[in-house]
């Protein structure tokens, strides 16, 4: 779907009736192990055929040395994708995790910042804040991380981490080094 449905509208839920709110989601893919092209595209076709999740947009895919990586880490390849749902964002994390662990995502206690197959991030849902250990909104280095600012501006100029920054501003700030952009285009259907 490229159309994203009405920030202000509220979906009801068919067979309960309920009403649920449709916030903007934003998403930071990233892989280094493996087939890096299909385990992004398999991300999103994985994130396409969750109920409730319209994506909205995708950016292009970066190649992207690794930051703050255990030495011998290969180069990422990196996307953002835009989502409007009605989601909760700890079902939107659930969804990440599972998203992760279909595609094999290995994580060694204490190693920070690992090489794995698919890293599915959640970087903001909505105005939501959270600080809880499990789920932090927005994504505490988000900021900082180039391969997340510039995806994001390419596909959503406007950009904005709530009480943060513009996307725009935050990617001056930071700069673009160590990002390729590469040929690769994912499909969002």
């Amino acid at each position: 779907m490229t159309e994203s449905p009405n920030p202000y509208a509220i979906d009801t839920d068919t067979l309960t009736g309920d009403m649920k709110p449709i916030r903007r989601a934003v998403l930071s893919l990233g892989s280094n192990l493996g087939d890096r092209e299909g385990n992004l595209q398999g991300a999103v076709a994985q994130l396409a055929d969750t109920p409730d999740i319209w994506i909205t947009g995708v950016s292009p895919v970066y190649e992207t040395v690794p930051v703050e990586s255990p030495e011998g880490s290969g180069d990422y390849l990196n996307a953002v994708v835009l989502v409007d749902t009605t989601l909760p964002a700890t079902v939107l994390l659930e969804r990440a995790l599972a998203i992760e662990e279909a595609f094999d995502r290995q994580r060694t206690p204490g190693v920070v910042n690992e090489p794995r197959t698919i890293d599915v991030d959640l970087i903001i849902v909505g105005d939501k804040t959270s600080d809880a250990p499990e789920l932090r909104l927005p994504h505490p280095r988000a900021a900082e991380r180039a391969f997340v600012l510039k995806p994001w501006h390419d596909v959503e100029p406007d950009g904005e981490i709530p009480g943060v920054g513009s996307v725009a501003e935050l990617l001056a700030k930071v700069g673009e080094e160590g990002l390729t952009l590469t040929d690769i285009t994912l499909a969002d259907d």
